[in-house]
């Protein structure tokens, strides 16, 4: 298998989780909400209309963390499946996994399938990936500090305060807390997930 995250499933209270396929691009494309803030070093191209440029970026980057990939710097997209429809993108992501064991994640969902818990299935479905399957150590998350939702999420998982840091962005400067979530916690929070397809991958993420 050239890519074996296509075959990685991982099923998390109402939702699968797969590795995103070039057929889940133009899915994602029509799901991806107005209120996602995409990485501030992106390029824009000014030929484009903003919702354009912004449905362009999703997909470069998608094929960014494909074509450079490596066991010690990678990102891993997968696609959110709800009743058999694309509805997000849950990422996990990591430098030096190999030496540190530490993973981030980042997710959005479309707007119509939001404050159904959804968000919180994607991200435990990654972790039990991260902590059950691939020796992680710590799972680190961010969010601004005004974005209840995401850090909800992350307080109900068992992440605890880890600092804060100031960023900028086109849209001004903001504060972000950090979190963060050992091992044991996540085992102590007695969370599991049906993860299928891993072995294959397990070199790519520097374990195998």
């Amino acid at each position: 298998m050239v890519w074996p995250f296509f075959d990685l499933r991982i099923s998390s209270g109402e939702v699968l989780l797969r590795g995103v396929t070039d057929a889940d691009l133009p899915r994602l494309v029509a799901a991806l909400p107005d209120d996602l803030e995409l990485n501030p070093a992106n390029e824009r191209f000014p030929a484009l209309s903003p919702r354009d440029d912004r449905r362009r970026q999703l997909v470069a980057e998608i094929w960014k963390h494909r074509g450079t990939w490596s066991p010690e710097s990678w990102c891993l997209d997968l696609a959110v499946e709800l009743d058999g429809r694309v509805v997000g993108v849950q990422a996990l992501e990591a430098e030096q996994f190999p030496l540190l064991r530490t993973v981030d994640s980042f997710s959005w969902l479309s707007t119509e399938v939001r404050r159904r818990g959804l968000a919180t299935q994607m991200r435990a479905g990654v972790l039990a990936l991260a902590f059950d399957h691939l020796g992680a150590e710590v799972a680190v998350s961010s969010a601004r500090t005004d974005n209840t939702p995401s850090l909800a999420v992350s307080y109900g998982l068992g992440y605890v305060d880890n600092g804060l840091s100031r960023t900028n962005t086109p849209t001004g400067p903001f504060d972000l807390q950090h979190v963060r979530l050992t091992r044991d916690a996540w085992r102590q929070g007695g969370r599991t997930a049906e993860v299928s397809g891993v072995d294959a991958c397990l070199a790519w993420f520097g374990v195998g």
